[in-house]
């Protein structure tokens, strides 16, 4: 069973992240066009689960699965869509997970979407706080139950993410 666990801000959470993206890039290769860091971990001073989001984005999205023996090799279980369509996904760590690996094609919604929630809360300060705490609050009052503990966020990250892909079409472009 997965427990709920919300820690302070790692200032060793972006060390883990390069030192995974290394790997990543030497197992994808030239399909890989960048590698961000995405998630509560990837927000300087932001209460986040201490597990690193990963986001590679690829020429094309057909051709990740060719990688899963290589992904199983460094300890990813390949769980291909997910739930979200045209995504490959990855978790490593099992039920003390460490690393989350969602990879997207060049293109996609689905990456403006994660990198302007992040670049978002780096500069609203009374968001991330809020998002913070409500994480907070949650892993106390559901630290047995993950599925309640992301309802229990849904509405505040659909808000902040409207907001977030509004400012970042804005600020984007500038």
């Amino acid at each position: 069973m997965r427990k709920v666990e919300v820690h302070p801000y790692n200032e060793n959470w972006p060390h883990l992240f390069a030192e995974e993206a290394k790997k990543l890039k030497h197992i994808f290769g030239d399909e890989v066009i960048v590698i961000h860091h995405i998630g509560s971990t990837s927000v300087p001073g932001l209460k986040a689960k201490p597990i690193i989001d990963i986001m590679p984005v690829v020429r094309n999205i057909d051709e990740v699965d060719k990688f899963n023996h290589e992904m199983e090799a460094i300890g990813y279980e390949p769980k291909g869509e997910n739930g979200i369509p045209k995504r490959r996904y990855f978790r490593k760590g099992g039920d003390m997970r460490t690393h989350h690996v969602h990879i997207f094609q060049v293109g996609s919604d689905d990456i403006d979407r994660h990198i302007a929630f992040r670049d978002y809360l780096r500069m609203h300060e009374t968001d991330k706080q809020r998002y913070g705490d409500l994480k907070e609050k949650l892993s106390q009052q559901f630290p047995l139950d993950m599925e309640s503990y992301i309802n229990g966020k849904d509405q505040l990250v659909k808000e902040i993410e409207e907001k977030a892909l509004v400012w970042y079409r804005e600020n984007r472009n500038n």
